[in-house]
Order: C-alpha cells, then structure tokens, then sequence
C-alpha cells in the first residue's frame, strides 16, 4: 500500500530533520570545543541551567536515552561541571545540576553561540522560525502521543 500525499511529505521532512540535527550538532561541537565541553556535555549542562533534574528527565526533555544521559552525567561530575544532589521527590534518583566551574564554561560559549544564532536567524527571519516552531512543537506531540 503506498504512503498518502502528506506521509510522503513527512517522510521527506523525516529525512530533512534528521540532516538539519546533524548540522547543529556539527555546530554545538565546534562551539563547545574552546569552552572545553563536547556538544553532548553542553545539551545535558544545558538542560539543568535552569533547575536540576534527575537524569530521566533530562533524558525526556531532550530526547536522549536515559543511559546516555547517565553517562553524561557521571563524566560532567568526574570533570567537576555537574554534581549529583538530594532529590526530595525520589530517594534514589538523584538530581543532577551545575556546578561553578559548569555555570562558566556554559557563560564561556554563550557569545559565539549568540552570534552564531544571530547570524543564522537573520537569514531567516523572526516569522519564519516562529511559525516552524509551531509545526516542530505541533508534529513532538504527535509523535510523542503515539508512544
């Protein structure tokens, strides 16, 4: 049975997504790399700036699998960027957050990162990220509600 009209069109979007991810990750590495952070260490410091998370959650809000996480984590806290904390919410699964030293290398790539999305998003304009944002955000809960 052949796809329909818009399973093709998702499927192509598919495909461009999955090239798009691998040009921003090529990027995060390149940003990170002076901070002395690897792009994977920056999405998951990235994910506690705000407030910690146990490792699960880190891994729900950015799409990973809780053992890379896990990995992760336990490498930005034998590097001294992260710390594992007391978690009230759950005796065992601790919550992982930022260090000093982790705080600093974020602040430390945040100009070229600034400059970089800058540079790019004045390519393509405020209302064009805006309404792609829309379908990303649209199509994450499709597909999450399929799990």
């Amino acid at each position: 049975m052949p796809r329909s009209e818009a399973g093709d069109v998702l499927t192509e979007l598919v495909l461009r997504v999955f090239r798009l991810h691998g040009g921003f990750l090529a990027v995060a590495q390149d940003l990170a790399k002076p901070a002395g952070l690897t792009a994977a260490w920056w999405q998951v410091l990235g994910a506690v700036l705000r407030r910690p998370l146990p490792v699960s959650g880190i891994a729900r809000e950015m799409g990973l699998t809780r053992q890379s996480v896990q990995r992760i984590a336990d490498l930005l806290v034998g590097e001294g960027l992260a710390e594992y904390a007391p978690n009230p919410a759950h005796r065992r699964a601790k919550l992982v957050r930022p260090t000093e030293e982790g705080y600093a290398a974020v602040a430390r790539l945040r100009e070229a990162q600034h400059a970089w999305a800058d540079e790019i998003s004045a390519k393509a304009g405020a209302d064009e990220l805006r309404a792609t944002l829309a379908t990303v955000n649209r199509l994450i809960e499709l597909v999450e509600s399929r799990r």
